[in-house]
């Protein structure tokens, strides 16, 4: 997830190898933030001795679609230092590797993690890909506690292993004692940290000559993207894929601000599907399947309304209506509140008005749910999207570590951290937006074979889809290379796994697109 919407950024990556950090070139404006929630988890440091530097190795096995599959879990911390040999912090790891008695060259891994900035990876871990899978509700509804989680019959062991990150302030990974945890708070300082995790994982398990895939989520594809730059230019480590899930790669798509009027063009199939969803569109639109309903709106979005706002005041009274009258029709609202907003309605707008008459707001993170006005304010807490997820998870999380894992520590799993985001450094100040199309244009010309799939939920209004499909189609990639990426769509959200469909839909095309790959020769 994206917690805060960031005001513009360029960013572009020149990471050196070690701690003392190179300079990203023109880097820009920070985003605004806010002070840590009263309900932020308390980020406590780890004492030295502790369990937190133990790892604990534990065998399994699990049946998926009738077949046994046995493998084995290590959960605990690495120590990531720097070149001098100073411990700089620990990261806390959970890795599921299939126990094939094969030649672990020649067995894939995923190095996976979610986005924030500020989550762990708790929600791909429990919710998605792991071989457990926290009990959820489809369409963003309430769980009702006690939580359980089950075998989960989705996972992507079956076709590569898994190791699950938490970077820098998440889960249990804590900067070491004495040392500035700010350093890791910041594209820079994630990047490298979970970088040399990385190395330090491939080297410590012998996995260099693996087939080796990123899988990120949300801000966690940006890490994706720049981790696939710097561990090439400062280790040599190729990747054979990435699996990016609601893409935010550039921010300007998705970051509603003055005189920046693409994102309204780019949310507004998003707000069609809210709006056929919860049954709001006229005639045709309402009655025909989704997807068609949404060519619609995104061939009229990219022409005539794209046309209309480029024109800003020089727009006609009559071309004026004319569009009025659309948006009307693509989004469910009133013609009188379109026209009061001169044609333009964010997303907070849009959430809000949808189902004002039913007193409700609809989701960020899932535009299908929706909670009462009185409770659905603008933190991410209140979301109905996340909040769904969080007990489920973070209660299945805890329990999960310690009773099937057997991994012990004292200090609390932090599953989604405010102070890591508010602390958050973007670079400084200039003019544009976070940005880090050049650099998967970048490694997508060095690593010709690499390949990238992008899945993306049509129910999201954080990272919207038609953003991912116009950052796709603007990364500037000749022909031949833009064949190289696959973009998928689901009836879901911004986490995709929570509508099971969506999960076995998603497992089966990720486990295509990594298959295809390992077996390209």
């Amino acid at each position: 997830m994206i917690i805060k919407i960031c005001i513009p950024v360029i960013i572009v990556l020149s990471l050196s190898c070690g701690y003392s950090f190179a300079e990203i070139e023109k880097p820009t404006a920070k985003p605004s933030s806010q002070a840590p929630s009263s309900s932020d988890q308390k980020i406590e440091e780890p004492k030295a001795g502790t369990a937190a530097e133990k790892l604990s190795v534990t065998r399994h096995s699990i049946n998926i679609h009738g077949q046994s599959l046995s493998y084995t879990a290590t959960a605990g911390c690495l120590t990531a230092s720097n070149e001098i040999g100073k411990q700089k912090a620990k990261l806390f790891f959970v890795a599921y590797v299939k126990d094939t008695g094969e030649d672990i060259s020649r067995r894939p891994i995923t190095f996976a993690f979610n986005g924030g900035p500020g989550a762990s990876s708790v929600w791909l871990h429990m919710g998605a890909i792991g071989p457990k899978r926290a009990v959820l509700q489809d369409e963003g509804r309430p769980s009702i506690p006690p939580y359980r989680f089950i075998d989960n019959e989705y996972s992507w062991l079956p076709f590569t292993d898994l190791v699950f990150i938490d970077p820098v302030g998440t889960g249990f990974s804590r900067a070491a004692p004495g040392e500035n945890a700010n350093e890791f708070y910041g594209i820079k300082g994630d990047i490298q940290s979970v970088g040399e995790f990385i190395r330090l994982y491939v080297s410590k398990y012998g996995r260099w000559l693996s087939p080796k895939f990123l899988a990120g989520e949300s801000y966690g594809t940006f890490r994706a993207v720049g981790l696939s730059k710097y561990l090439f230019d400062n280790f040599g480590m190729e990747f054979n894929g990435l699996v990016l899930v609601s893409l935010a790669l550039d921010f300007q798509t998705f970051s509603f601000g003055p005189g920046n009027d693409l994102p309204f063009v780019l949310f507004l199939p998003s707000y069609t599907a809210a709006a056929w969803f919860h049954k709001r569109l006229d005639g045709k639109l309402q009655q025909q399947e989704l997807p068609n309903t949404l060519k619609e709106s995104e061939d009229w979005a990219m022409n005539e309304y794209l046309r209309a706002l480029v024109k800003g005041c020089s727009l006609s009274d009559a071309e004026k209506n004319v569009i009025v009258e659309k948006l009307a029709y693509y989004t469910g609202l009133d013609q009188s509140y379109i026209d009061t907003h001169q044609l333009r309605v964010n997303r907070n707008e849009f959430r809000s008005e949808l189902l004002r008459n039913e007193n409700r707001v609809i989701g960020l993170l899932d535009s299908r749910a929706s909670t009462s006005s009185e409770f659905g304010g603008s933190g991410i807490y209140s979301d109905p999207g996340i909040s769904s997820t969080i007990g489920p998870c973070a209660s299945a999380v805890n329990d999960y570590l310690k009773s099937e894992l057997q991994y012990e520590n004292d200090l609390p799993y932090v599953f989604l951290s405010l102070e890591v985001n508010s602390h958050w450094d973007w670079g400084s100040a200039s003019n544009g937006y976070v940005k880090l199309m050049t650099t998967l244009q970048e490694v997508m010309n060095r690593s010709t074979s690499m390949k990238v799939f992008v899945a993306s939920g049509r129910f999201d209004l954080d990272t919207p889809y038609s953003s991912a499909t116009y950052t796709v189609q603007h990364l500037g990639l000749n022909s031949s290379l833009f064949k190289n990426i696959t973009m998928k769509y689901y009836d879901s959200g911004h986490q995709v796994y929570t509508n099971l469909d969506a999960l076995k839909e998603l497992t089966a095309d990720v486990g295509a697109f990594e298959r295809s790959l390992i077996h390209a020769d």
